[in-house]
């Protein structure tokens, strides 16, 4: 265990299986000091969307927003176009409504997902849904790059910040090049944590303990568990094999 009094512990995308999520905190069993961080889409594609949002809205945990989160703000709050809904419908958003009761997200869902913040400076850390698109100053990017960016971000030659690590989700680790199911990707000055937990091809929701260096994860569909240390299965991305989609 660190010297530290309390562990600083990120969770990457839920995406709608509350019931994974249960077992991966029961894993983690973080205290009351301890800090815990999502970063982003609680919800589309798995079944129980209203149940994660409801759980992270209620606890005293830190969440932020990603695109798919996002996407459901701009579907029920403001006026889109049809494709527009129909992108988030097919990406998940079916999932979600299903999830609630006449398929009604209720106000206080929505008000608290439109709270949620884009990025958070933890010092040391940087914790984003996304990334950051590095040919842009940090005060003139939006939620369109936190949310949304990929490619960019994950050919970074450089760090984007010379002092802090960027955790990042949204794009699925096996999708970059030399990255197996279940590991994490790591470059230069980032780390992403989302390892497709509603994707059949892993099924594994992690959780990150920074403190002590630690990987959690949990299988959503045949509900194992293992615990190992990040250098085991992280796995480095070649910023030149990057390209994009």
């Amino acid at each position: 265990m660190s010297e530290a009094s309390y562990r600083r512990i990120v969770i990457g995308d839920v995406h709608g299986y509350y019931d994974g999520l249960m077992l991966l905190l029961e894993a983690i069993a973080p205290g009351s000091d301890d800090q815990v961080y999502f970063l982003g889409d609680l919800i589309d594609r798995g079944p129980q969307s209203s149940q994660v949002v409801d759980f992270v809205q209620q606890s005293s945990y830190y969440c932020l927003l990603g695109n798919h989160e996002q996407m459901l703000i701009d579907v029920l709050s403001r006026r889109v176009s049809s494709q527009v809904r129909h992108a988030w419908l097919y990406s998940g958003g079916y999932e979600t409504l299903n999830s609630y009761k006449k398929a009604t997200v209720p106000e206080h869902h929505l008000e608290w997902l439109l709270s949620l913040p884009t990025h958070l400076d933890l010092g040391d850390i940087w914790l984003v849904h996304a990334g950051i698109d590095p040919r842009i100053p940090l005060a003139e990017q939006t939620a369109e790059q936190f949310c949304w960016v990929r490619e960019e971000f994950h050919s970074m030659r450089q760090p984007y910040f010379p002092n802090k690590l960027i955790v990042v989700g949204h794009t699925i680790t096996f999708t970059l090049p030399g990255v197996r199911p279940g590991e994490l990707a790591q470059g230069q000055g980032w780390l992403d944590i989302d390892t497709g937990a509603y994707h059949r091809k892993s099924g594994f929701l992690t959780g990150l303990d920074l403190t002590n260096r630690l990987v959690y994860q949990v299988d959503v569909f045949d509900k194992s568990i293992r615990t190992l240390p990040l250098e085991e299965v992280v796995t480095r991305v070649d910023p030149a094999r990057v390209v994009a989609r």
